[in-house]
């Protein structure tokens, strides 16, 4: 089991590549079979409905595993915030890859039970699906968004008042780099109607690109490291845009310096060629 389950911050600590990812050149032929093979489990255990905090967060930190093997090193920062204060929260954060919702189990379940907000499109996914459905995650078709709105502060509203803590990507589509003008104030606005704060997260999960043919299967790039960095609690006060600004501007600090730091680890910039 990994410390940063009982820590504040990880950081990954180097270890010698699995054989078959170095026989692949650590590409997504080692990659993506382990992690499928993973999702499948996790789909199987949710099979009617049923998935437990801890099935959770043993297979999230399966992926987490996987993917370090793989060759990625991993950063976690401000795990703390996460269990300062009691719950339940609303957590808002950027959006860049799957790695977010293959390993965000493991770091957030063991302090904050949650779920998420997903395109209604991935409650058909096979395995995935299954899952989403058994943690009660809650669907938008992203096509109204005035339908999507209510069904948020609807559906996000009764699941805080009963105890579980809600998770927003507001930029609702993965960017490779943060946009602050695609990151609606979704998050302040469901956390000032049900009367709870927000916790903030930034994160730089570069080390898989969305690839030519589809955006799951992309190459990874072992020189881009995964960072995850959580602030504190943010009571909303007012119409909430003070506190919306004050997330915009942590996620834009913390992914600039993340990318900056890349960049000078490895000499070129974060974002590099297929591999």
């Amino acid at each position: 089991m990994h410390s940063f389950l009982s820590q504040d911050s990880y950081d990954t600590v180097p270890i010698k590549r699995a054989f078959p990812a170095n026989w692949f050149y650590g590409s997504r032929f080692y990659f993506f079979p382990r992690l499928y093979l993973s999702f499948c489990q996790l789909g199987k255990s949710a099979r009617g409905g049923l998935l437990t905090s801890e099935q959770q967060t043993f297979y999230s930190e399966k992926n987490f595993r996987i993917i370090e093997q793989s060759g990625a090193q991993i950063h976690l920062r401000g795990l703390n915030h996460l269990s300062s204060e009691k719950g339940p929260f609303v957590l808002v954060g950027n959006h860049m890859s799957s790695i977010e919702t293959a390993i965000l189990n493991a770091i957030i379940s063991p302090r904050i039970d949650f779920t998420y907000v997903v395109k209604n499109s991935l409650f058909k996914v096979p395995f995935f699906g299954r899952a989403m459905t058994a943690i009660n995650a809650i669907g938008v078709n992203r096509t109204n968004p005035r339908e999507d709105f209510n069904v948020i502060m609807d559906e996000g509203k009764k699941r805080l008042q009963n105890g579980c803590s809600v998770l927003i990507f507001p930029e609702a589509t993965r960017q490779n780099n943060f946009q602050p003008e695609h990151f609606n104030s979704i998050g302040t606005k469901l956390a000032k109607n049900a009367g709870v704060k927000i916790i903030p997260f930034a994160l730089k999960t570069d080390f898989l690109t969305p690839g030519f043919f589809s955006s799951e299967f992309g190459p990874l790039h072992p020189e881009n490291h995964i960072y995850f960095e959580f602030g504190e609690p943010m009571a909303i006060s007012g119409t909430g845009k003070e506190e919306h600004l004050k997330i915009i501007d942590f996620i834009k600090t913390k992914t600039s310096e993340w990318g900056k730091k890349d960049t000078s680890q490895s000499g070129t910039p974060s974002l590099a060629k297929d591999r």
